[in-house]
């Protein structure tokens, strides 16, 4: 079971449909931020936009974190209780 943080996201990544989907919509949205960030000028719209996906990237992140948690708090519960052996 992974170690570290990093481990635990790269394992999920591969393993977990949620947390991959999750993730590649957090990265679209970031880089759509990246591209509003870039402009000397937002109009209304885009501001409204701007503040929309920020929003919805925030609510990724924490389901992301609670998916996290959640697998730390598998791992600790494995790593606490001790395998039962048949005779």
């Amino acid at each position: 079971m992974p170690t570290d943080a990093s481990e635990l996201k790269t394992r999920l990544l591969q393993s977990d449909e949620e947390f991959r989907s999750l993730a590649t919509q957090h990265h679209e949205l970031e880089e759509r931020l990246h591209n509003l960030s870039s402009k000397s000028y937002l109009s209304n719209t885009e501001q409204l936009e701007e503040v929309t996906l920020k929003k919805k990237k925030l609510q990724l992140k924490d389901r992301m974190e609670e998916i996290l948690r959640r697998q730390r708090t598998v791992y600790a519960t494995e790593q606490t209780t001790p395998a039962q052996h048949h005779a």
